[in-house]
């Protein structure tokens, strides 16, 4: 990541009280995917392909869930998850994510960490990932992942499920 990146998109939001979630319950509940768009070598790309699909939970008792899955991803032709072949392996994993474990909320910093206990990405396991919230209300909430696990700064903007 570099901050010149983090400090152009942080800029270009104003924090104001009308758009900033006032307590942690704000933004507990569960998010749709609006956009994961990733900024990198002056280029933005929408990381996981247009349409791609996403739920994330932030429970209250602290543990949440998230997963993205692009769109148009092949199906195995062994019909075995286990026996996808190089190329069927390589667009699923390059186009979803999952993780699991314990959240927490800095909301005088404007952060959400994700205390990673297991990932599709295994090297975020056991990691805390930082996002820097720019927008939280009770129905979006975008944040700046500084160091996107596929490269690059993404901005990415969830919408309250319905």
């Amino acid at each position: 990541m570099t901050l010149k990146v983090l400090a152009i998109a942080l800029a270009s939001v104003s924090f104001s009280a009308s758009s900033w979630g006032q307590s942690p319950d704000d933004l507990r509940g569960t998010w749709t995917l609006d956009s994961s768009v990733i900024e990198r070598d002056g280029a933005k790309i929408d990381q996981f392909g247009s349409g791609a699909r996403g739920m994330m939970t932030l429970a209250p008792d602290g543990q949440f869930m998230l997963t993205i899955i692009g769109p148009d991803l092949p199906r195995f032709s062994s019909n075995n998850r286990a026996s996808g072949t190089a190329e069927e392996n390589k667009a699923v994993i390059s186009k979803s994510i999952a993780m699991i474990g314990v959240y927490s909320l800095d909301l005088a910093a404007k952060a959400l960490t994700f205390k990673v206990e297991a990932s599709t990405f295994p090297n975020w396991n056991g990691t805390e990932q930082k996002r820097e919230i720019v927008t939280a209300t009770k129905d979006e909430l975008k944040y700046v992942t500084g160091a996107a696990s596929s490269g690059g700064v993404a901005m990415v903007t969830w919408k309250r499920a319905k």
